[in-house]
């Protein structure tokens, strides 16, 4: 039995990931070769406009400024904002 490549066993354990660990991955494939992370389209965002309470979005700012800035990224795993 031949020995799997290294894209073989990729492409089999990523179906065992998670709908959001499979775009971690491709976020970080698209990184290492300097391609853009597609995000969302603002369009479709625009349903959420005026959802959250400015009480709210006082808090996530107060939290964030505490944390010097810092904001998660995943999983504990923090990166200071530019």
């Amino acid at each position: 039995m031949e020995k799997p490549t290294t894209i073989q066993e990729i492409i089999q354990r990523l179906d065992k990931l998670t709908p959001v660990q499979q775009k971690q991955i491709l976020n970080s494939v698209l990184s290492f070769l300097g391609e853009p992370i597609r995000g969302t389209p603002g369009k479709e965002l625009l349903k959420f406009v005026g959802t959250i309470s400015k009480e709210d979005l006082e808090i996530m700012k107060q939290t964030i400024e505490e944390g010097c800035g810092m904001t998660s990224l995943s999983q504990g795993q923090y990166t200071k904002k530019h």
